[in-house]
């Protein structure tokens, strides 16, 4: 950090709200602001939200950001136009992808690439798969089609050719050739993305990061001009979707690797917050205001997964913490579809217009909407970040009578229920895939409720899903903001090797690792932050000869001169029977690819510092009318920052804070722990 006395600043930018988590490193002090959203101009309510922090951006020793710029350019495909320079005979890759179909058992759907064919050229030149250069490039034609996709109005470029994993070699010559000729730095070359085998990933990641390159690349530029015009002098970190952070420049480089980012930190914030209430094994979810993102972290560890689609045939390969997506957030819209049966999602009305209630023109009925008419937010409540000053009631009475009531003949409040029914069943849903498809019993897990409506639906989900503890964090709508700030640096590699380990060259592999080290602590130079420690990780993706998919292994060194043939052996064969029970005698090991990850460990805070100060207050605001299970009960309303520690408030009740509200159900008490968690149970 650049100063002792600095604040340490993280920013999550939402659909609806932005929000920061404010440490201040001399006092040990935190608070958090929240202010709205402007979509298509994030970088404005960014700045909104950095001037309600500090009297001067001065103050600010250190910004952590976690971005949903990337992640909302890929799903709206307000991307760069963009070409690509490939291997002659090699232009459809992209489109061809791995012969799968939207709709899997169905004989409809489309697809449409991020790069139209047109803008997809072709040059001589071919590598073999052992690294031989068949056919060496001709750089003419390179430059000719540069020209060629330049004249076609394109601001990004990709140069992908076959098998560079193996040896880069030629695409790195074409690399050269096209940065003598193109106008501005938005040169991708596939082999620097993802140096890894199988063609249709590293074609898909490297595509997408040159699309994203000139859309998050002008948007950090702006927003790091803003704020040293605002006095700021310190370091400027994006959040990565591995959970890690990295330097603002490597982010401009990779953008791709800031796919939900947002949601990343929230998990790694979880983690921590989860360890701290003595529970290591938790499921997370985030509501907000379009999607619901899970994630399980287990004996303190956020999953890993090593690609991810952020929409279909749209693959970033790429180190990343392993959410499941749906779209049940409070903004979602209900509907009745042809068939009369009541669908919630994926449709969402968001911030603007936003749901019923908000009073802003939209007549559907969404989560909220339901949420107000049963009670569960009192519509005279304030919207946080000053959004409104209160709800419409009536609003959102109509629009569920209108299109879920009068369609189902059901009564508005038996509508408004089957809404959240609906919708906690598709959460529901999304945690069995994270958690039972996994391999994991949701019953030896808790579960954490983040995002400004996670909290309205811990004891559904509880109910839904067995599960027996419920942790709400001291400021669930901010979680993601509280992440950035928790984060560590971390820098990913990958090589593929593509040896039987009979075969292995484990003096070449120890070089391989040495190199890759070397490059990542570089990056973490760069960025100019200080780091208590730093830590790597060595593993290798390894399966049975014969076999398609690989299971990852650590390796159980802290050096790689430790590594020999045996160890690897070992330590396959201990992971492979974690995963499939037994191990397969008699058939050869192959090793195919090299993972690397060296983390700098920032400073950490002490999380007590959320936690309730003075004697607190247990006294209730009142008693609100909240509609459940079939008819209307006295919920007791509670400033929830107020109560304090060892505070137990039994169910039904309304806990209220400005960045959420916690909905109690009856059959169930919560309990204020040290760190100001609210520990939910049944009764």
């Amino acid at each position: 950090m650049s100063t002792p006395t600095g604040l340490v600043v993280g920013v999550d930018v939402g659909g609806t709200f932005t929000d920061l988590f404010v440490l201040d490193e001399a006092s040990g002090s935190a608070r958090i602001v929240k202010v709205p959203s402007t979509r298509g101009e994030e970088a404005r309510g960014f700045m909104n939200g950095v001037g309600r922090v500090a009297d001067s951006a001065a103050r600010i020793a250190t910004i952590v950001h976690g971005t949903t710029v990337g992640t909302n350019a890929l799903l709206e495909r307000k991307v760069a136009r963009t070409g690509i320079i490939t291997t002659r005979g090699f232009r459809d890759v992209l489109e061809m992808r791995r012969r799968d179909r939207p709709q899997t058992w169905g004989l409809r759907g489309s697809f449409e690439p991020i790069v139209p064919r047109h803008l997809r050229l072709e040059v001589d030149e071919r590598v073999l798969a052992d690294g031989s250069i068949h056919t060496p490039v001709d750089l003419d034609q390179v430059r000719s089609q540069a020209q060629a996709l330049l004249a076609a109005g394109c601001e990004a470029v990709c140069v992908f050719f076959i098998n560079t994993y193996a040896n880069p070699a030629n695409e790195r010559a074409a690399v050269a050739a096209v940065r003598e000729l193109w106008p501005n730095a938005h040169v991708t070359a596939a082999s620097e993305v993802l140096p890894e085998i199988r063609e249709f990933e590293r074609c898909s990641t490297a595509t997408l990061n040159a699309a994203l390159q000139p859309v998050v690349g002008s948007y950090l530029a702006r927003l790091e001009s803003d704020l040293r015009a605002q006095g700021f002098a310190g370091e400027l970190l994006i959040v990565q979707s591995n959970g890690g952070v990295m330097s603002r420049q490597t982010a401009c480089d990779v953008p791709v690797r800031t796919a939900l980012s947002g949601p990343a930190a929230g998990v790694i914030a979880c983690a921590a917050i989860a360890r701290s209430a003595g529970c290591p094994n938790v499921i997370t979810g985030d509501m907000g205001g379009t999607s619901f993102d899970v994630s399980l972290v287990a004996k303190g560890e956020a999953a890993l997964a090593a690609q991810t689609s952020i929409e279909f045939g749209m693959v970033v390969r790429s180190p990343m913490i392993q959410i499941e997506t749906i779209g049940a957030g409070g903004g979602s819209i209900a509907s009745v579809d042809a068939s009369g049966m009541l669908q919630v999602g994926p449709e969402s009305a968001g911030s603007n217009p936003g749901p019923a209630c908000y009073g802003r023109g939209n007549m559907r009925p969404t989560v909220t909407d339901a949420n107000v008419l049963l009670g569960r937010i009192a519509a005279d409540r304030p919207l946080g970040g000053g959004l409104l000053a209160a709800m419409d009631a009536d609003k959102a009475r109509a629009a569920i009578e209108q299109h879920v009531a009068q369609p189902l003949g059901l009564d508005v409040l038996a509508a408004a229920e089957a809404i959240l029914t609906v919708a906690n069943a598709k959460m529901a849903g999304a945690i069995r895939v994270v958690s039972i498809e996994r391999g994991h019993d949701p019953r030896s897990f808790a579960y954490m409720p983040f995002g400004g409506g996670g909290a309205l639906h811990v004891c559904a989900m509880m109910r839904e899903v067995g599960v027996t503890t419920g942790i709400v964090p001291r400021y669930p709508g901010v979680t993601s903001a509280l992440g950035c700030v928790m984060a560590d640096m971390r820098h990913d590699a990958v090589q593929t090797l593509n040896k039987g380990l009979a075969e292995l060259d484990i003096a070449d592999l120890r070089q391989r690792i040495t190199t890759v080290a070397a490059a990542c602590q570089q990056r973490l130079d760069s960025a100019g932050v200080r780091f208590e420690q730093v830590q790597e990780v060595i593993a290798l993706d390894m399966l049975y000869a014969g076999q398609t998919h690989t299971v990852q292994v650590p390796l159980p060194v802290t050096q790689a001169s430790q590594i020999s043939a045996e160890v690897i052996r070992t330590a396959f064969e201990a992971a492979y029977q974690a995963a499939f029970g037994r191990v397969l005698d008699g058939i050869a090991i192959r090793v195919m690819n090299l993972r690397y990850a060296r983390i700098g460990v920032r400073p950490k805070f002490d999380l007590a510092v959320l936690a309730p100060t003075g004697a607190g207050s247990t006294q209730s605001s009142g008693e609100q009318q909240v509609f459940h299970a079939g008819r209307w009960w006295a919920a007791v309303r509670y400033p929830r920052l107020d109560l304090p520690v060892g505070a137990r408030i039994d169910g039904p009740a309304i806990l209220e804070q400005p960045d959420t509200t916690v909905w109690l159900e009856p059959g169930f008490h919560a309990t204020v722990d040290a760190f100001g968690n609210l520990l939910v149970k049944p009764s």
